[in-house]
């Protein structure tokens, strides 16, 4: 057999993966779309690249050096936009800082990472206060802020302002070509034990990511579709896991792209009616606040899709969205994958007259270029159909390769050349990969597994629920028992009791749903659910409570 290789000159150009190569296709097809920052800003991709050129420039002015780590502290606006290319195409790594953190993480995170620029909105100047003294490599201040300033007022200690630095720096740099797998971005995992944990991605990996989720975006024929005539909104913070990679995908594409700052449901409401918003993504909570909201009533949100992550898309939620017109459908990753790795699309074949809500909680079909198992033990398949339960662990080339400094952790996240995703659940003839727990969260009762998701869902959809969440208790006879702990919707208090949640979970154990052993021996009411710094539910917090 004869290999056929191909060969190279030294005239070829390599043509390296780097995030600067994403807006060749906007340069030349999008200079005069809009991107909106809240009611504040409304400026155009030319202005885009402009203000990105003049950023490196101001990177430059403040002599960080390719393989700084430049973090930044703001809301969602087009200056994170700008930074999201700038710092890595400038050479440096972007720290995008989880604002929500208590102060001594967020000090930590900085130091761990080594950040030596620190740009700050003028909203957490009080946050930064509480955790200035205990910086380590910060050697300088940058003030972000909606209003002018001036440069006599600066807070003491800092450098600049981010608008004056851009309107002094050049309009014009040549980014420099360099190894593909350069480190671009850097943020903390928002795990609930122990010290948050970085993790790192390189330009490769960013772009191949952006344009295999482009891909699988584009494929679906109408529903869930992201288009050249759509109109983004993210609702995902841009500190977290790159507000899942969309800005990126968006901006590839050259769509109009709206930046709502901090969240407000009013706000976000005002900007889909105003700036008729057509692709957003984001948490369960976050939808289900914002259908609540007095103010959607009057707000049109027909065609309205929305990738929803971070926890499970509960039937009921999906079922409220869809009567609503919105176009709901489950995302899967984490902050290890970049994020995506599945999207939960409905069949080519599907009826369009449908809703098909059970196909779109589902965890979702892998996108391009992912590899998908779930596995038992010994990293064996197990069968795919819909029924066997594994963990689920997967391969793609955008997957963070490890914990920063933190070998031990990364050797246990990549054990057997597999990245573990410490979910488990099975996957079905059609591809469909449905979680049904973390390996952690799963309750162990009676010499069998429940599920808390399923349960969770099933109770989700009891009338008078707002939102549940479902742990497991210790009992000296089951090993543990499932406990049920749910916010009543307003209005239901006289409605909702404890036998009528269990009750609701006894017949759906005698058709045969669940497991006789789901049937909750414990049924909370509270006011709220503890909740992570990215709005997940955090069952580590619920089960110190209430075990």
């Amino acid at each position: 057999m004869h290999e056929h290789l191909i060969e190279s000159t030294p005239s070829a150009y390599g043509y390296p993966l780097l995030i600067k190569q994403l807006l060749h296709t906007p340069r030349a097809t999008a200079a005069d779309q809009e991107i909106v920052y809240a009611d504040k800003v409304r400026m155009r991709y030319a202005d885009l690249f402009e203000r990105i050129d003049r950023l490196a420039n101001a990177l430059a002015s403040l002599e960080v050096q390719r393989g700084d780590t430049v973090a930044v502290m703001d809301w969602d606006s087009h200056r994170y936009l700008e930074c999201f290319f700038a710092v890595p195409m400038y050479g440096a790594v972007l720290q995008t800082v989880n604002v929500r953190l208590s102060p001594d993480q967020i000090a930590y995170t900085l130091n761990h990472a080594g950040a030596s620029v620190l740009m700050v909105n003028a909203e957490f100047l009080p946050l930064l206060k509480q955790f200035r003294t205990e910086l380590e490599s910060v050697r300088k201040l940058v003030l972000i802020s909606d209003e002018p300033v001036d440069e006599d007022a600066l807070p003491e200690g800092f450098v600049g302002e981010y608008e004056v630095l851009l309107a002094q720096a050049s309009s014009e740099f040549e980014f420099p070509d360099f190894d593909e797998n350069t480190r671009a971005t850097t943020f903390y995992t928002t795990g609930t034990t122990g010290l948050p944990k970085g993790v790192y991605f390189s330009h490769r990996q960013l772009v191949l990511h952006t344009l295999a989720t482009t891909a699988a975006l584009g494929l679906s024929p109408a529903q869930g579709r992201f288009h050249r005539g759509d109109v983004y909104m993210p609702i995902t913070p841009m500190f977290h896991v790159h507000a899942w990679g969309v800005p990126y995908i968006a901006t590839l594409a050259g769509v109009k792209q709206v930046y709502p700052g901090r969240y407000h449901p009013d706000t976000l409401l005002s900007l889909i009616e105003r700036e008729k918003v057509s692709f957003s993504h984001c948490v369960p909570t976050i939808l289900m606040m914002l259908l609540m909201s007095p103010r959607s009533k009057d707000v049109d949100l027909s065609g309205w899709k929305v990738v929803i992550g971070g926890s499970a898309l509960p039937t009921g939620l999906a079922e409220q969205a869809l009567a609503r017109g919105i176009d709901a459908f489950t995302g899967y990753g984490m902050s290890e994958t970049c994020p995506i790795l599945t999207l939960a699309h409905l069949p080519h074949d599907a009826d369009p007259s449908q809703p098909h809500a059970e196909l779109r909680v589902k965890t979702g079909r892998p996108i391009p270029l992912v590899d998908l198992r779930t596995v038992d033990a010994s990293l064996a398949d197990v069968a795919r159909d819909g029924r066997s339960v594994g963990e689920v662990v997967v391969r793609a080339p955008w997957l963070t390769q490890g914990y920063l400094h933190n070998p031990e952790a990364s050797a246990h996240l990549w054990e057997g050349g597999w990245l573990h995703t410490q979910d488990i659940g099975h996957i079905d003839p059609a591809g469909y990969l449905q979680v049904t727990d973390r390996i952690k969260d799963v309750i162990k009762t009676g010499g069998e597994w429940v599920s808390s998701l399923e349960l969770e869902d099933l109770i989700g959809r009891c009338a008078g629920v707002a939102e549940v969440a479902v742990i497991g208790v210790p009992d000296e006879k089951w090993g543990e028992r499932p406990a049920a702990l749910v916010v009543r919707k307003p209005g239901s208090e006289d409605t909702l009791d404890a036998d009528t949640v269990r009750a609701h979970v006894e017949r759906a154990a005698q058709e045969g749903h669940v497991s006789r052993y789901a049937v909750p021996d414990k049924v909370v009411f509270v006011d709220a659910l503890d909740r992570t710094s990215v709005g997940k539910i955090n069952k580590r917090a619920l089960r110190a409570r209430f075990a």
